[in-house]
């Protein structure tokens, strides 16, 4: 083979290794967004629940947090 040949063959085959590690990569992020849209669901669900537990305890539908304390 050529000095040419061998440098085409060195090249392709760098690039058939990019492809296959930018395939990864690809599927890791795919993975991550699907993984933090379930996590910002699951906070937004927490984030309620708390928020009405709130409201449960506190006077008249107010929010615990916003009432004053009771040395004031």
């Amino acid at each position: 083979m050529t000095d040419l040949q061998e440098q085409l063959i060195d090249l392709q085959t760098r690039v058939a290794y990019q492809e296959d590690t930018l395939e990864q990569l690809n599927q890791v992020i795919t993975q991550q967004d699907a993984d933090i849209a379930q996590l910002k669901q699951q906070i937004r669900i927490l984030a309620q629940r708390l928020e009405d537990s709130l409201r449960t305890q506190g006077q008249e539908g107010e929010l615990i947090q916003d009432e004053r304390p009771p040395h004031y």
